[in-house]
This record gives structure tokens, sequence and C-alpha cells, in this order.
């Protein structure tokens, strides 16, 4: 099957999608939605666009044909960072012939010449989630961007470059960190204006990490020797575990055996991508999930610390304090407190 699609705005893109699948185009402030039909394959495709102009669309489905979605339009294209955190897609120009496949953790920043399209592809069968941060660049430059101070020398004339003179294709390293935001996209509870701004939020920070990955990426000397789908897929696994378990001390040990690696290469890879050690990232998972039951559930200190596998009271409210400031009685306090106050309003 082949989708032919205007390339701006992000609204008419996901309109072309929704015409050519003989879909219903949902709007839910500002973010469009359209539900791939039962009879071509499952999943959806998803797509916002921000006055800063960003605009982000995700494709988190399985089609039972093989799809091309041809980006062609007879003006300047945006500058894309794609990247896929599960299954693989292919990426081409319009005019070329060769094919990038990017497959699961991998990204890619990409800029066509002049007016020249893209071609996304999607095999048929292949569950695929893929998020692609479309910025149109003579919009961009008219925030304060600071003349791009510090940034790479090659995506510093990528951002200034609003007309597109040249072509430029980039394939980086794996990486789990974009995965890890579009599932946060995907379960966050907002709607409304704050689902909005946190769309928006959460896609400058896709940005960041993207940009970050790429100088990494540059940067080469200085990468750790893990940068493998498989061990990455370890990480992310082991990463998993940990949030899945909370009441549980699991050691590094067992970790690492069960994600069928080692201890060191295990610790390299949560270093590298989540610049922790395994330990202070299962206490930050920890720590996390504490502060987000103090202020959501009815549950005390004391059940708060059983729940996630601590036996030390003491030992909670010293490391809660460390990471958040304030103690966990404080922070219980404050919104019982604001809880009052609103109910006397």
């Amino acid at each position: 099957m082949r989708i032919n699609l205007k390339t701006l705005p992000v609204s008419e893109i996901l309109e072309d999608i929704a015409q050519t699948l003989d879909a219903e185009l949902k709007n839910e402030s500002g973010e469009l939605t359209v539900a791939i039909p039962d009879n071509l394959g499952e999943g959806y495709i998803k797509g916002v666009s921000f006055d800063s102009g960003i605009g982000f669309v995700t494709y988190n489905c399985k089609f039972y044909e093989d799809v091309d979605i041809h980006f062609s339009l007879n003006t300047v294209h945006p500058l894309k960072f794609i990247f896929c955190s599960q299954g693989s897609v292919g990426h081409c120009f319009q005019q070329g012939t060769k094919v990038h496949k990017i497959d699961t953790y991998q990204n890619i920043v990409v800029s066509s010449n002049g007016y020249e399209g893209h071609i996304l592809s999607f095999k048929k069968d292949v569950a695929t989630h893929v998020a692609s941060l479309e910025i149109i660049r003579s919009i961009f430059a008219h925030r304060s961007n600071y003349d791009f101070t510090d940034l790479n020398p090659t995506l510093k004339e990528l951002f200034k470059d609003s007309v597109s003179k040249r072509q430029f294709f980039y394939q980086g390293n794996y990486s789990i960190k974009a995965a890890d935001i579009m599932e946060e996209i995907n379960t966050k509870d907002y709607t409304g204006f704050l689902r909005n701004l946190y769309l928006e939020g959460k896609a400058f920070e896709m940005l960041v990490i993207q940009i970050a990955q790429f100088e990494d990426d540059e940067n080469g000397d200085h990468l750790p020797k893990i940068l493998r789908k498989s061990d990455i897929e370890k990480v992310n696994y082991t990463a998993k575990r940990i949030q899945g378990d909370l009441n549980t001390n699991l050691t590094v040990e067992a970790l690492a055996k069960e994600a069928g690696t080692n201890v060191n290469k295990l610790q390299e890879g949560f270093k590298y991508v989540y610049n922790l050690t395994v330990n202070k990232y299962m206490q930050h998972v920890k720590l996390e999930a504490a502060k987000e039951m103090l202020a959501q559930s009815e549950k005390n200190i004391s059940e708060i610390v059983t729940a996630i596998g601590l036996n030390n009271r003491s030992y909670f409210s010293k490391i809660f304090k460390e990471k958040y400031g304030v103690s966990p009685k404080y922070f219980l306090r404050t919104k019982k407190e604001t809880n009052n106050q609103e109910v006397s309003e």
C-alpha cells in the first residue's frame, strides 16, 4: 500500500492518512489520532504540533501488508529526528534508491535537499513503534535559541539551514533513553490542556536526548563498548524488571544472570544509558514510586516503605530527603494541608 502525504503541517499529515485509510480522525485538544482499520492492521498513528515549530508524529501499529508512506510536497521539508523503539522501519529519500533500516533502539537525523521528499516503509506483520520529530526550521529559528551555542557544528548548520540547501542523513548507535519517553507518553494520564503541555515538554525532551545521542556518537572514542543491540536490550529488560518488582531487593548478580550477561557489562550499560549504577537506578525507581504513593494514595509512610521493599523507615527518610530536599513526613503533611485547603475553599 502507498500513502501519499503532505509534509506540513502535522495536522494535514494525519488528515491525509485518515482519508487514505478511510478512517476516523479524532482531535483531542490538538492531539490527532487515526486508528488503523481492522482490515488493514492494528494500532494507531498520532500527531500534534506546537507554536515553537516542532511537530510530533508517533506510529504505533502493525500493518497486514507492506506500507510505504510518501512525504512529498513542493516546499521545504522539516528537519526530522526519527526514533524506533519497537520493530523496524525503512527510510529513503524520494529520489533515492538506498533504503536505510532503522532498527529497534536506533534513531536517524535526516534533512532532504530542497523539495525532495521522504519515504517511510513499514513491513507487513511487524509491530512497530516509531516517533518522528518534525522541525520547521523557519519557525523554530524565531525561538530564543541563543545562536545554538555549544551545539555540535554539524547540527548547528542543520538547524540554521531553513531552506534545506543540503541533504543530510545520520544513523545513530543503539540507545533506550528515547524509548522510555515514548512509553511515558503512552501511559501518563493527562487530558486537555495538561496533555498538550505534557506532550510539548516530552517533544523537547526527546529532542534533547536525540541531540545528545548524536554528539555522543560523534565523540566515539569515549563511548563504552556496549553499543550492540543485544546489550542495550539486556539493560532495557533489567530496567523493566526493576520497575515491575519494587517490593523485592534484587541483587545486581541475580539481575545480570537473569538478563544473560555479566555484572560488569550490566553496570557499564546502566552507566551509559542512565548515568547510574544498577543499585542507584533501583533506588531512584523505588523513591519515585514512593513519592507517587505519598502524593496519590492513602498509604501511610510505613506501608509505603514496605511496598518498595525497604525494612528501615529511618533509612528511607534519609535517602528520600537527600533526593527531594524534604522528609517523607513533611511531604505527606504538605499534601494533607493542600487537600484541606481545597476542601475548605
